[in-house]
């Protein structure tokens, strides 16, 4: 068997000290080709895989088409529908609710004002592609819609800068804008809806933001109920609120419905309604060690809560929670 080794061995470098020099070259200068398609292959793989998931999300069973003409891009409204709050991340670190969900001004307002300055960062709310990015000046000003895998588009309107584009993926707690005053709009705010096949509702049965946090890890919609319900919703966490739940069984509804292999897959990333989740602006120079001592936290805890490693790079404007 070695000897056998050695012969090869000695034919292979026999064939290279005969090998013209051109011929060398050639071969050096394949070497990172072929490292690089096997990295396409490794990308194309991923990318199928992201599809297959995609393909079987409750977004795909409600949404016959994808398009970037309307924001409320209007499909059939099932009687019951449950939306997974799981991996979520609040779009702003602000408490503050100026104005309800509702009857406003002889129309309907169709979302959530939550008070913010010019130029503080707006995350997306969960994963999911950035289906509009766009300019009405006499509505929304500078908006980004969202569609996600749970089935909920979310509306992130009067944006003073635009971060992503339309058809980019995106991340939970991902930066997609800086809050502003744009379009209709008498002061800095984020106009937050969350839209069902068009259809909006009001995001307070879902978020909490005087709390900032989701009301559970699901939320059940129903036709037959939702009026009731949000003026609840609206009553308990809307202007003035101090936050607060429902008495609805979500989890135990959760049980009840069959969840696709998207939501199987999904990793919990819940919080306690009794303990308020708080967050962090990262400036520049700031280290994970530096956040979590200013906030009486450990650095592990930070990235736990982050799905973050403790050598990630961190980036000025990136929002962490950290409790």
């Amino acid at each position: 068997m070695l000897k056998n080794l050695k012969k090869t061995l000695l034919i292979a470098l026999s064939l290279t000290a005969v090998m013209p020099a051109a011929a060398q070259d050639l071969l050096a200068n394949q070497a990172p080709i072929d490292r690089k398609m096997r990295a396409v292959d490794s990308i194309q793989l991923q990318q199928m895989l992201e599809s297959e998931v995609a393909q079987q999300s409750p977004a795909a069973q409600l949404y016959d088409d994808w398009n970037n003409a309307y924001v409320s891009h209007q499909t059939a409204l099932p009687d019951s529908f449950l939306i997974d709050l799981r991996g979520f991340a609040m779009p702003t670190p602000s408490r503050l609710i100026t104005s309800n969900f509702g009857a406003r001004w002889g129309r309907q307002h169709k979302g959530l004002d939550i008070k913010l300055n010019t130029g503080d960062t707006i995350v997306a709310a969960f994963s999911g592609k950035v289906r509009i990015v766009r300019f009405e000046a006499k509505g929304y000003g500078k908006y980004v819609v969202i569609r996600h895998p749970n089935g909920l588009e979310t509306i992130y309107g009067h944006m003073s800068k635009q971060l992503v584009t339309e058809n980019q993926e995106v991340r939970a707690g991902e930066p997609i804008g800086l809050g502003g005053s744009t379009g209709r709009s008498t002061g800095s705010h984020l106009h937050f809806e969350t839209r069902l096949c068009g259809t909006a509702l009001n995001p307070a049965l879902m978020f909490d933001f005087y709390n900032q946090d989701v009301v559970g890890d699901y939320y059940m919609f129903r036709k037959a109920t939702y009026n009731k319900e949000s003026l609840v919703a609206t009553r308990l966490r809307g202007v003035g609120g101090q936050g607060g739940q429902d008495n609805t069984d979500y989890a135990q509804l959760a049980q009840q419905q069959p969840r696709s292999a998207a939501q199987q897959q999904a990793k919990p990333a819940r919080n306690t309604r009794q303990q308020s989740a708080n967050y962090h602006k990262v400036q520049r120079g700031e280290t994970l060690y530096a956040i979590a001592r200013k906030h009486g936290t450990s650095v592990a805890a930070i990235c736990r809560l982050n799905g973050i490693r403790q050598n990630s790079t961190l980036r000025p404007g990136q929002i962490l929670k950290y409790n």
